[in-house]
């Protein structure tokens, strides 16, 4: 007997993924290994930033007062008494119209309180002249003005990235807590499908999701192991099923979830005592994407359609992730565009079109061939067009929203 299935909205399906949904456990890492790990405390300044008032140009340190009057008619004379570095201090203080010769990054002498840059000048045998009038503070760095000691500079749940390490490296975090990652499993199921180095025979199609969604998890820096049931079989599966659960935070399984006669999934989902959350989702492709939690594990029941596969993924699974690493960001990125051509394919449930969008522009379009079963626009587009359920078509001109898969490259500058 084949089980009752209810659609429920997406923004529900999402939320009750997110909401039962728990962080992993803190590790203490070395910061130079802790790229794509997530904060799992704040980082507070140890000292200010900038440490002293400092010059950030090459140029003289002057007094702003003796610069009074000055112009392209009467232009003021600086005497040069001192040359400084950044790393080293000058002893001087400035008195009158002298100066002090300062690097990028130097501290401002004393007596100093703005600083002329060195192209602002005409050198002279014992300094410089300059025409312009120069006010208090005028190009100085102001000790503390970036942050202050004891200011959190970035707060727990923020992804590290190549800036969060220079930041711990200022404030000698040599050590930081992070949120370990979480292990995936991916089991694609099916005696139709074959690996990549076997025979190609009628009845017979390629495993391209096993793969896919390997790489949308290594492209998260997830730990993925991948298994393939081939056989058709209950207990087979069940143990695959089982064994992955017991060594990993998530178990993605492609296909198998429909209502055809050997969709063995449900009944695995019963045997483990898996919560379901959900089994059939308003939308289109991927309306019977099922999600399951055990003992804080997921089990994600992903379309054998590759762009169902695919849109389950990027809605449902990689928002888990998110939060299970420690991101206090979690949902997909939605933005508005104006679509470029026609899509007037009526939409029972919300569908998601793969799309290409133009960044530049902000236009968007369905991108190739986009029944469920596609794959090539899989690979080419950027995007997935959102178009509500209920509706009967969009035209060239509507706002639509879109969600962004991945940002591309530029083909040149704006200016």
């Amino acid at each position: 007997m084949l089980e009752k299935r209810t659609p429920i909205p997406v923004s529900e399906a999402m939320e009750k993924c997110i909401q039962n949904t728990r962080q992993k456990e803190i590790i203490d890492i070395n910061y130079l290994d802790s790229l794509n790990y997530v904060l799992a405390e704040d980082i507070i300044a140890t000292y200010d930033i900038p440490m002293f008032n400092k010059s950030p140009y090459d140029g003289f340190a002057i007094r702003s007062e003796a610069s009074d009057g000055a112009s392209g008619e009467k232009r003021i004379a600086f005497k040069v008494i001192d040359h400084i570095g950044a790393g080293t201090v000058s002893e001087k203080a400035i008195k009158g119209n002298e100066a002090v010769r300062i690097m990028t990054g130097a501290k401002i002498p004393n007596g100093a309180d703005s600083v002329v840059m060195l192209e602002q000048t005409v050198a002279t045998d014992d300094g410089f002249t300059l025409r312009k009038t120069f006010t208090q503070g005028e190009n100085i760095s102001f000790q503390g003005e970036e942050c202050k000691r004891g200011d959190v500079v970035i707060q727990r749940g923020t992804v590290i990235n190549a800036g969060v390490i220079a930041v711990l490296a200022t404030f000698s975090y040599a050590t930081v807590k992070v949120y370990q990652k979480p292990s995936v499993a991916i089991i694609a199921t099916g005696s139709e499908l074959v690996d990549i180095k076997e025979k190609l025979v009628p009845g017979k199609i390629r495993n391209s999701n096993g793969p896919m969604i390997m790489g949308l998890c290594k492209d998260m820096h997830i730990e993925v192991n991948s298994y393939h049931v081939k056989a058709d079989d209950y207990d087979v599966l069940f143990k695959v099923v089982e064994e992955a659960m017991q060594q990993h935070d998530i178990v993605i399984t492609t296909g198998g979830v429909s209502v055809g006669d050997f969709d063995y999934m449900p009944q695995i989902y019963k045997d483990l005592k898996a919560e379901v959350l959900f089994n059939k989702i308003a939308m289109r492709p991927g309306s019977v994407t099922t999600v399951a939690v055990s003992d804080d594990k997921f089990l994600f029941g992903l379309s054998g359609n590759p762009s169902a596969c695919y849109t389950g993924f990027e809605l449902y699974t990689r928002p888990v992730i998110h939060k299970l690493m420690g991101e206090t960001e979690v949902y997909p990125t939605f933005v508005k565009a104006t679509l470029s051509e026609d899509f007037t394919k009526a939409n029972p449930f919300t569908r998601f079109t793969r799309s290409d969008l133009d960044f530049k522009t902000m236009t968007v379009k369905p991108s190739g061939f986009n029944k469920s079963n596609a794959v090539v626009a899989i690979a080419t587009s950027n995007s997935m067009i959102v178009l509500p359920g209920g509706s009967r078509g969009f035209v060239t001109g509507d706002t639509v929203d879109v969600l962004i898969n991945r940002l591309s490259t530029g083909n040149g500058v704006p200016w």
